[in-house]
């Protein structure tokens, strides 16, 4: 199967399926003396990984990374970094009435027409199982953009359903605040704006004892991050990014700045613009630097552009957005055919997420700090 590598200079390879013995990430590019442990890898896992609150999936994965390669003594060592994570708590038997029905939604009718057979258990390569590898990667990337310019990527929930989180200034989002309520509780939806939250919460349990799932969207903020990342035309940075974003399963649509919001503007309301650096509008200024570091410092009034120019990073915050669809296993009954094109019902037994967007986050934090990481080193071999 193409398609498993993901990146130039930084890259990952990804193996596994949802219900076999593990999945597994080759990381090439990691810079030798890097500091990394199993331990350095509990934070996003854990946000990741099943069975954290009632409002994902039930499934216990302990979802533990056994670093295999390319560590030495705390330090990775320059060479090729591998990971394995096993899985633990397949229940296989709760697949088999679908082995021959094709489940609305998911990818089991494409995996038919393209190879002429499929692992149906759990949706095989499909499934978000394999996510669990790349964000161990997105750990390592993070610690890449961090050492190199102090970059950071968060992620939260903005949109559950029609339910709206009011967030002022993107940028200014902590992760305390994404993964703590005011009172120290875990924010299990994972919104910073803590009304939002309770009424997300109350959606998703909602529509779970429907035996329904719902989707939502969520926001992708990377800050600290230099100006003049990226290419001009086919790798421009927004391409990147989207397409890392839309790798993720139950991705729908990606956006980045003012988006879609652009369609109703002025070319005079829309642009931002440029003033010395201590000039912004959009109290970023701290994070606006450049590559090129003799060049003066320059900001923007405002950041509709999102922190991308021409396929270029300008220094301003990157706000990306990302819609997320509903779960597509459900456990109601719906309509569907087989691989005889016999029309058919379908119930998807097994656990399942009533709402994505909370194990979604760090998914999405992983993919945009692989990318940065990646046109990070990229820009370092071309222009020293």
């Amino acid at each position: 199967m193409a398609g498993n590598t993901f990146g130039q200079l930084f890259r990952i390879t990804t193996a596994g399926e949802s219900h076999g013995p593990g999945n597994v990430v080759i990381i090439d590019g990691v810079p030798p003396g890097i500091p990394l442990t199993e331990a350095d890898f509990e934070l996003d896992l854990s946000r990741r990984r099943p069975g954290q609150s009632k409002i994902v999936t039930q499934r216990n994965e302990s979802d533990t990374p056994e670093i295999l390669s390319g560590v030495f003594e705390g330090q990775t060592t320059g060479t090729s970094l591998a990971i394995l994570i096993r899985n633990q708590d397949q229940r296989s038997r709760d697949y088999g009435d679908i082995a021959q029905k094709y489940r609305p939604g998911h990818a089991d009718f494409g995996f038919d027409a393209k190879y002429g057979l499929r692992d149906y258990r759990g949706g095989g390569r499909s499934s978000a199982r394999e996510t669990s590898v790349r964000v161990a990667a997105g750990v390592v990337a993070k610690k890449i953009i961090a050492e190199a310019f102090g970059g950071q990527v968060l992620s939260y929930v903005v949109q559950v359903g029609s339910i709206k989180a009011d967030i002022a200034n993107p940028a200014a989002v902590t992760l305390d605040q994404i993964e703590k309520l005011p009172n120290g509780d875990p924010n299990i939806v994972r919104c910073p704006d803590v009304n939002a939250a309770a009424k997300m919460i109350e959606l998703i349990d909602e529509v779970r004892r429907e035996g329904d799932s719902i989707g939502g969207a969520a926001e992708i903020v990377a800050t600290g991050i230099p100006a003049g990342l990226g290419e001009p035309v086919f790798d421009k940075i927004k391409a990147e990014l989207g397409k890392a974003l839309f790798t993720l399963p139950a991705v729908l649509g990606v956006e980045y700045g003012i988006g879609f919001g652009c369609t109703t503007m002025r070319g005079s309301e829309h642009n931002d613009i440029f003033v010395p650096a201590g000039g912004s509008a959009a109290g970023t200024e701290t994070a606006i630097k450049n590559v090129q570091s003799k060049r003066p410092g320059i900001s923007t009034e405002s950041n509709r552009h999102g922190g991308i120019l021409g396929g270029i990073t300008t220094g301003q915050p990157i706000v990306l957005r990302a819609a997320v669809k509903p779960t597509s296993s459900l456990p109601i009954e719906q309509r569907t055919v087989n691989s005889a094109a016999e029309t058919t019902t379908i119930q998807t037994k097994g656990r399942h997420d009533p709402c994505l967007l909370p194990r979604f986050i760090p998914m999405a934090e992983a993919m945009v700090a692989i990318v940065l990481a990646d046109h990070w080193l990229r820009w370092k071999a071309q222009c020293r």
